[in-house]
């Protein structure tokens, strides 16, 4: 029996930036599905929000200790956050709908880190996703953090031999803080 899609480890994108997740943040796991990444940011001490439409995926989230979930159709409904909410850690992976990608740099709150990984044109090559609507065009997440005014510490347009054959974009943006540059905005410390 193979495990439910989403509740595997954790995107190696996501953990390299562990450094950047102070104890007691505030995370936004968008599109989490069975939370393989809701799970892992829970781990390290942060209060996760965890947003899908699929409730029964939702329901095994529901009792970890700093979980809030909310069920929400991102793509038929309206936003389910209010507009002013901004969290530590914003995280999405293997999830694009192109009319949120404002809305979900927007969330991202001053000194907080947008970790974003999803499939890219050429993906088609490799199987699904090959529809155009979820493909990252080149460059796409740096205009996304371009036009949020956020910093990219760190970005990839790549090809992946594993876990499966795959062109995914992947992005770490930071927010600046108020007043701030955002070719400056300081990334937290590691703590050991």
């Amino acid at each position: 029996m193979t495990a439910l899609h989403g509740t595997g480890a954790p995107s190696a994108w996501v953990t390299r930036w562990v450094h950047l997740i102070r104890p007691g943040a505030r995370a936004l796991d968008l599109a989490c599905g069975y939370g393989r990444h809701t799970r892992w940011l829970a781990e390290q001490g942060t209060q996760v929000t965890a947003v899908d439409r699929d409730a029964e995926a939702l329901a095994t989230l529901a009792n970890l200790a700093g979980v809030t979930t909310c069920e929400a159709d991102l793509e038929g409904a309206a936003w389910p956050l209010a507009d002013d909410v901004q969290f530590d850690i914003v995280v999405v992976t293997n999830y694009l709908y192109r009319p949120l990608l404002a809305r979900i740099a927007a969330c991202v709150a001053p000194g907080g880190v947008l970790l974003y990984e999803t499939f890219a044109q050429g993906n088609e090559r490799f199987g699904k996703p090959s529809n155009p609507l979820f493909l990252l065009a080149p460059g796409e997440l740096l205009d996304v953090a371009r036009t949020a005014n956020l910093r990219v510490a760190a970005y990839e347009d790549v090809t992946l031999a594993a876990p499966r054959e795959a062109c995914v974009q992947r992005l770490c943006a930071t927010g600046a803080a108020p007043g701030e540059n955002p070719g400056s905005a300081a990334l937290y410390e590691a703590t050991a």
